[in-house]
């Protein structure tokens, strides 16, 4: 069975917030989605312009001076439609999780004890940053988009990565306890 690419769709989303140029799509996906969904800006264009070849959004060129023309692009009835019932499609299945400490936590032998420590404390550290950066994005939507409807389910896919965040916190400071009693 072939896999879907839903970015598409998280483009798709993105034009419903206001980015409507690669650029500003590009910005929204390093300052929020990023968190949850990676999008290359290699794939940023090549995807839009599938989305007017479907259909699926218009683009609006302008010019600009001593600049190439500006690209807008909007979705379309039709993208809204799509993206409509994209979300109200169930999902199939939970999508792996891919993490390189885990896997090289789960290859790991007694002997590598000091290195294992090192490497959580690293992980740790890094955890604790994300935290922080999402209570920065937290903070930015309450002060920001407080009153856009939509705001409150950014909250909630915020809520998510402050809980597993806080989750894989937690289970480093317990996974250090048991390397320490090797």
């Amino acid at each position: 069975m072939r896999k879907e690419n839903h970015t598409k769709h998280a483009i798709l989303g993105l034009l419903t917030t206001g980015c409507h140029s690669g650029y500003s799509i590009k910005q929204m996906m390093d300052r929020s989605l990023n968190h949850f969904w990676k999008v290359s800006y290699g794939q940023i264009y090549p995807t839009l312009k599938q989305l007017v070849d479907e259909e699926l959004a218009t683009v609006e060129e302008t010019a600009q001076e001593k600049k190439p023309d500006k690209k807008e692009y909007f979705i379309t009835p039709k993208g809204k439609k799509a993206l409509q019932q994209w979300v109200q499609t169930p999902i199939q299945e939970i999508p792996a999780e891919k993490n390189e400490w885990l896997l090289k936590l789960f290859f790991s032998q007694p002997e590598d004890r000091e290195s294992l420590l090192s490497h959580l404390s690293t992980y740790s550290q890094k955890l604790h940053e994300r935290f922080q950066a999402y209570e920065a994005i937290e903070q930015m939507i309450q002060s920001h988009y407080a009153d856009k409807q939509e705001a409150q389910f950014w909250l909630m896919t915020l809520d998510y990565g402050q809980r597993t965040t806080r989750a894989a916190i937690e289970w480093c400071e317990c996974t250090i306890e048991k390397i320490d009693q090797l």
